[in-house]
């Protein structure tokens, strides 16, 4: 063996790997001044022209998905503006200020006390897993191929037996399947699969993990234009968040053990120097293994099990080690940078300058223990600001003191409870009726806005605030928002008729959609033209004290049908499935469209969302929309 072949080699291998793009073709690859092994030579021309060209392949991946945004992009103001025509076209009834005198500003601030329903409350006692989707109900039959592939996706599988992992619906599981095929197609995609080029597979491996960077950040940030332009809410696009970084800490892992395996059995020996050990000890080498171990940390920290159960930990360790990893992948190797780099200005953009400065805001709180001992209140009040006619203005200075949206959600700190909580932010849905929209140009003084948040104590920071709240009645904080998406108040709004269902603490999403239904367009709910049901489930009847009765019984007033079944610790599960059955039968006799928006555990949002799918199955016309945080 001729060792005097092996510096040239590499050396040779590095300096090509900084072409700006691939050649035409292995021959256009120019080797000089060395006079070799003729073979060695031809080896190496085609190993870079395979490394070179699959990076290009690869440098393609953004564009692919720039694509794909743009066709949900389109989708969403298409559907957007349908939606709009619909409900304006909806508004002929009288205008809402003749019904004021039945239904006050939903601006009006709220001391939460013991409730009851409105009306009777409804007892269904039986178990949800355990009854058929959907009762036995006459409809007319329009079933269809499209139906029943609408209802395909609709429906949420069992979750996974032994492990009980919770399973998304059979959309968006496809659709991770797709960005998976995706990834996997710009990997073999005339990719040399011999052995002896398993230096080239390999560097693509770490080629796709590090296009993929720019996603990772963009769909973890609070700030960003991808809920705006798709419609879909933070926490649909957290949950597809952690899809991307399941496959990325995947390709991590795989890119190191594939350059293992290339030094172990594939590298020719005239191209290697040193054995195993003195691989893994080269400075890029060792830079890689950092950047590798702070991601796959990452993912074991993001477990929701992890987060369960220390939370904090994972608020900490999530901004730790990403700054981590981001430094050691600079570090690593050049053609990573510029990705890098777009991703650190993503992360510090969304974290210092929104989120920190231009939406974070303070108050003075109070706080209020609940009838259940286990939940608190913590509630403020203040003028609302002008708000800018300027859409991409107001999403970009756009804070909680110009008030919020139904279902919108914010971050809170509360350094009086400590060091620790001082750099934590908690997020919880506000569990308050959105204030009226006060526009510049309007004359008169701004609405009021009365913000609570609905704080069930389980474990560190929520804990420690029951505590607090015990022997202090107000507290400094910290808000960080509002953030979330219009689009389930849209849709409802386009429905003729309205399904809102909430288990438990789920009413801080459901009751906020229901008071913004009925306060902007009271007559039109009073006159038939949209028929709206709430159905509110609850374990124990102190739970009951997390919703004022006088605002139930504004809701009714306003020709609102709210339910309340027996708490299930008394009468067990309600039949989900049956009320929907029969709200769907109605609305499809009727030739209408029925929107459903469901928030609560598990169980309870398994059973609705495939209720619907049932329904849609038969030919009923369902718009569903689950708000669940994370799977």
């Amino acid at each position: 063996m001729d060792e005097a072949a092996t510096p040239w080699a590499r050396d040779l291998l590095r300096t090509s790997l900084r072409y700006a793009k691939s050649p035409p073709s292995p021959g256009d690859v120019v080797i000089t001044d060395f006079t070799d092994d003729p073979d060695k030579v031809e080896y190496i021309r085609i190993l870079i022209y395979h490394i070179l060209h699959g990076r290009d392949i690869v440098a393609c991946y953004n564009l692919v998905l720039a694509v794909v945004l743009a066709g949900f992009t389109v989708r969403h103001f298409v559907t957007k503006r349908r939606d709009q025509a619909r409900w304006n076209g909806r508004a002929h009834a009288p205008s809402s200020s003749e019904r004021a005198d039945k239904l006050p500003s939903s601006s009006s601030g709220t001391t939460l006390q013991g409730t009851r329903s409105p009306r009777d409350s409804v007892k269904l006692d039986v178990d949800l897993e355990r009854q058929p989707l959907l009762a036995s109900t006459a409809r007319p039959d329009h079933r269809s191929l499209s139906s029943a592939i609408q209802a395909w996706l609709m429906y949420q599988p069992r979750p996974v037996p032994f492990v009980n992992r919770t399973l998304p619906p059979n959309e968006m599981s496809l659709f991770v399947l797709a960005y998976i095929a995706l990834n996997v197609f710009f990997q073999f995609f005339q990719s040399p699969l011999e052995p002896k080029y398993f230096f080239a597979f390999a560097d693509r491996i770490g080629y796709v993990f590090i296009v993929n960077l720019p996603l990772l950040y963009l769909l973890a940030a609070k700030n960003q234009p991808l809920s705006f332009l798709t419609g879909y809410s933070y926490e649909s696009l957290n949950i597809f968040h952690r899809r991307v970084g399941e496959l990325m800490c995947f390709a991590a892992f795989a890119h190191t053990a594939a350059f293992v395996a290339w030094q172990v059995w594939c590298c020719p020996t005239w191209l290697l120097v040193g054995g195993l050990c003195d691989f893994l000890i080269e400075q890029r080498n060792l830079l890689g293994m950092g950047s590798l171990i702070a991601y796959e940390l990452l993912y074991a920290t993001s477990l929701a099990s992890f987060r369960a159960r220390c939370y904090e930990l994972f608020l900490a360790s999530h901004v730790i080690l990403q700054v981590a990893a981001l430094a050691f992948l600079y570090l690593h190797f050049f053609t990573s940078r510029p990705y890098v780099l777009v991703s650190l200005a993503i992360f510090l953009i969304d974290r210092l300058v929104w989120r920190l400065s231009l939406k974070s805001e303070s108050f003075t709180a109070d706080l209020e223990v609940l009838e259940d001992g286990q939940t608190l209140l913590l509630s403020a009040n203040w003028s609302t600001l002008h708000q800018p006619d300027q859409p991409f203005y107001s999403w970009l200075r756009h804070s909680i003191r110009h008030g919020w949206k139904p279902m919108d959600h914010v971050f809170i700190t509360i350094p009086s409870l400590g060091r620790t909580h001082s750099l934590q932010t908690h997020p919880f849905t506000i569990a308050s009726a959105a204030p009226r929209r006060h526009d510049a140009h309007e004359a008169g003084t701004p609405p009021h806005a009365w913000l609570s948040l609905l704080i069930r104590a389980r474990d560190g920071f929520t804990l420690d605030l029951l505590q607090y709240s015990r022997s202090h009645s107000s507290v400094p904080v910290r808000i960080d928002g509002p953030y979330g998406s219009p689009g389930a108040l849209e849709m409802l709004r386009a429905c003729d008729s309205t399904v809102l269902i909430a288990g438990g603490s789920g009413i801080a999403v459901v009751f906020p959609l229901a008071w913004a239904l009925a306060q902007h367009r009271p007559s039109a709910v009073a006159q038939g033209r949209q028929d709206i049901n709430l159905l509110w489930v609850v374990h124990s009847r102190s739970h009951l004290s997390w919703l004022p009765r006088e605002r139930l019984d504004e809701l009714a007033e306003a020709g609102i049908h709210v339910t309340i079944p027996g708490p299930t610790a008394e009468a067990g599960r309600p039949d989900i499935a049956g009320y929907l059955a029969e709200l769907s039968a109605r609305a499809q006799t009727r030739q209408q469209e029925l929107g459903v928006v469901v928030s609560g555990p598990d169980n309870l949002n398994r059973a609705a969302r495939n209720a619907c799918a049932l329904a849609v199955k038969e030919g009923a016309k369902i718009r569903l929309s689950v708000e669940k945080f994370g799977w």
